[in-house]
C-alpha cells in the first residue's frame, strides 16, 4: 500500500529534468492526492468498497493530471513559456507535421507506439494503486484513520500556507495540477468573450517622406529565433565567432557601414507573428486575441508608410503554405509563399526551402530587373526554426542556388543526413545560425554595388531547451539582436564613437519593445531606450555582429543608429 500511495504522489508532483523530456521526483507532496485520501477514508468507512466503475474513472483522472503535470512542468522548462491550449491546440497538427518530416517512418512509429504504451502504462499503474489503497482502507479501520486524520491534517497545511509567503513551507507542496486545468479554463473563457483583447493601444505615429533613404531598398530580414542566448552562451560565443567575423569582413570590404543593438521582442521560443506585426504596425502584441483582434482594424503601418513614399511592398515568405488573410492586413503588392517561389531543389526537412534560394529568388525577380520603384522586403527566414536541421549546404554559385540541382552530391548527402538530436539541439541551432551568417556574407560580396538597407532582426529567442535551464521568457530574457547594414556612400556614416554616443545621450521614455515607432524619418536615428528591467539607459554604438548595450543584466533595447542618411 506504501508503494501505491508513493506512485500516486510521484505521479503528479515530478519535475523536469534539463534539457530533456524527463522528469524527476524531488519527494514534494501532492495536496490532490491528500484530498483523495481523505475522500476515500470516509467513503469507506460510510459507503464500503468502492465500485469498479469509480476507481476506473480515478484512474482515468490520474492520467488526465499526470499529462497536465507533464505539460506545466516540461513545456516551460523547455520551451521558455507556459501552456495556453487556446493557442496551442490548433497548432499542434502542424507542429507533429513538422517533427515527422525531419523523423524517419520507423521513427515515427516507435514515437506512436511508446506513446500509446505510456499511456496505457499510466492508466494500468494508476488503477493498481487505487485499489492497493481501496483495498487496505476497506479491510483496516486503523488505515482509514490514519488516512483520513492524515489527509485532513495536509490540507490544513497546504491551506494554512497559502495565507502568507511568512509562513514556512513544511512540508513542502507541489503546485497543484488543478490549479493548472483552472487557468487553461480561465484562457479559454477569456478568449472566446474578448475579454483579454477589447482594447488596443493607438498606433505610434507614422509620418515621413522617406527622404532620407534617397531611393535605396529596404529589405527587412526577420531571422527567426536568432536571440541574444548566441552572444550569452560561451559555446555558442565561440563556434559562431568565425562565421560573425567572416560577415563583418564581408561588410565592410563591399563598403558599407553598420549599427547593430539589441531589442526586445513581445514573445519567446516562438509565435513569431506577434514580432512580426509588433514591429510593422508598432502595437505592441504580446498574445493572439490582440493579434487577431488588430488584425480586424485598419492601421497605419511600416507597408503603408513605405508604400505610400512610392516603394514596392514586397513580402517573402518559404515558411508559407496555406491561405494568408493578415495579407490583406498589411496591403504588401506581392507575397511570394512556398507556391509561388515554386523552389525544385531537395527538400531540407518540414520548412523544405533554403534561406539561400528565397534570397536569390527575391534578387532575381524583384531586384535586378529595371526599371523599377525602389523595394520594401518583409523576410521571415525558416532555416534557423526548429529543430535547426537538415542544415542547407551554402552555395557560392548563386545562379545555380536556383536551378532544380542547387548542391553537389557530397554537400547535400552531408546535409540530408543530419538529423537533431533532441536533448542537445544547441549544436544543430548554432549550425543553423552560422549557415545563415554565411549565406548573408555570400549575398554582399555577390552584390557589393546594390543599393539597399539590410536589417536583420531576430524574432525571439530560441526555445528554452536551447536559451538554457530556467529560462521563462520574462521581459528580461527575451533580447534579439538588431543589426542596421545600410550601403555608404563616400564620407557619410556613422562618423566615429562621439556620434554614437551622441545618439546615446538623447532618451525614450516609451516601452522597450521593437514596435515601429522605433524606426522613424527614414534613418533608425536617435533612438536609445532604456532596459525595462533595470532602467539603465542603452546606446547604439555596435558593430556588425556585437549589438551595443551588453550590460550584465542585458535587457535592453534599442534600434540601429545612425548611418543610413
Amino acid at each position: 500500500m506504501l508503494l501505491a500511495v508513493v506512485l500516486l504522489d510521484a505521479s503528479v508532483t515530478f519535475h523536469n529534468v534539463w534539457p530533456t523530456l524527463g522528469v524527476h521526483w524531488p519527494g514534494e507532496l501532492s495536496v490532490e492526492l491528500a484530498a483523495l485520501l481523505l475522500a476515500l477514508s470516509i467513503s469507506n468507512a460510510w459507503l464500503g468498497r468502492t465500485p469498479p466503475r469509480a476507481v476506473a474513472v480515478l484512474s482515468v483522472l490520474v492520467v488526465v493530471f499526470v499529462l497536465g503535470r507533464y505539460a506545466d512542468v516540461t513545456v516551460p522548462a523547455l520551451y521558455g513559456r507556459d501552456v495556453n491550449l487556446y493557442w496551442d491546440v490548433p497548432k499542434l497538427g502542424s507542429v507533429i507535421g513538422m517533427l515527422a518530416r525531419v523523423a524517419s517512418p520507423w521513427a515515427v512509429a516507435a514515437v506512436c507506439l511508446g506513446i500509446a504504451g505510456i499511456l496505457a502504462g499510466l492508466y494500468v499503474t494508476a488503477r493498481w494503486s487505487l485499489r492497493q489503497v481501496d483495498e487496505a482502507l476497506r479491510m483496516h479501520r486503523g488505515a482509514r484513520l490514519g488516512f483520513g486524520v492524515g489527509g485532513a491534517i495536509l490540507v490544513s497545511c497546504f491551506l494554512v500556507q497559502q495565507i502568507s509567503d511568512d509562513i514556512p513551507r513544511l512540508p513542502r507542496f507541489s503546485i497543484p495540477v488543478s490549479g493548472v486545468y483552472a487557468a487553461q479554463v480561465t484562457r479559454v473563457v477569456d478568449a472566446l468573450s474578448s475579454r483579454a483583447a477589447r482594447t488596443l493601444p493607438a498606433s505610434p505615429p507614422m509620418h515621413s517622406n522617406l527622404a532620407a533613404l534617397g531611393g535605396s531598398d529596404v529589405l527587412l530580414i526577420f531571422m527567426e529565433s536568432y536571440g541574444s542566448v548566441t552572444f550569452d552562451r560561451p559555446e555558442f560565443v565561440n563556434s559562431l565567432r568565425p562565421a560573425r567575423a567572416r560577415l563583418a569582413t564581408a561588410i565592410h570590404d563591399t563598403g558599407r557601414n553598420v549599427v547593430s543593438a539589441f531589442v526586445s521582442s513581445p514573445t519567446f521560443g516562438g509565435g513569431s507573428v506577434l514580432a512580426h506585426l509588433s514591429l510593422l504596425s508598432g502595437v505592441e502584441v504580446r498574445d493572439q486575441d490582440h493579434y487577431a483582434l488588430l488584425m480586424t482594424q485598419k492601421r497605419p503601418t511600416l507597408v503603408s508608410l513605405f508604400k505610400g513614399a512610392g516603394y514596392r511592398a514586397v513580402a517573402v515568405m518559404p515558411g508559407l503554405r496555406a491561405s494568408w488573410p493578415e495579407g490583406a492586413f498589411y496591403g504588401f503588392d506581392e507575397i511570394y509563399d512556398a507556391a509561388h517561389l515554386d523552389y525544385q531543389g531537395p527538400a531540407f526537412g518540414w520548412w523544405r526551402i533554403p534561406d539561400q534560394f528565397s534570397l536569390a529568388a527575391l534578387d532575381a525577380r524583384e531586384m535586378q530587373p529595371h526599371p523599377r520603384k525602389p523595394l520594401f522586403v518583409f523576410f521571415p527566414t525558416v532555416s534557423t526554426h526548429m529543430p535547426f536541421e537538415p542544415t542547407p549546404a551554402l552555395q557560392p554559385d548563386w545562379q545555380r542556388v536556383l536551378s532544380a540541382h542547387p548542391y553537389g552530391a557530397e554537400p547535400l548527402r552531408h546535409s540530408l543526413t543530419q538529423s537533431p538530436v533532441w536533448t542537445d539541439l544547441g549544436k544543430a541551432y548554432v549550425s543553423s545560425v552560422r549557415y545563415f551568417f554565411d549565406t548573408l556574407s555570400s549575398y554582399l560580396r555577390a552584390r557589393p554595388n546594390e543599393n539597399f538597407v539590410l536589417i536583420i532582426l531576430g524574432d525571439h529567442q530560441p526555445a528554452a531547451n536551447v536559451s538554457g535551464e530556467g529560462i521563462l521568457g520574462c521581459s528580461c530574457t527575451r533580447n534579439c539582436p538588431a543589426t542596421g547594414n545600410p550601403r555608404r556612400p563616400a564620407g557619410e556614416g556613422l562618423s566615429d564613437r562621439a556620434d554614437a554616443e551622441q545618439a546615446s545621450a538623447r532618451q525614450d521614455e516609451r516601452a522597450g519593445f521593437m514596435g515601429a515607432g522605433r524606426i522613424r524619418r527614414a534613418g533608425f536615428r536617435d533612438e536609445a531606450v532604456r532596459c525595462r528591467g533595470c532602467g539603465k539607459l542603452t546606446g547604439i554604438r555596435g558593430s556588425a555582429v556585437e549589438p551595443a548595450g551588453s550590460a550584465p543584466c542585458r535587457p535592453q533595447v534599442a534600434s540601429s543608429g545612425a548611418g543610413m542618411r
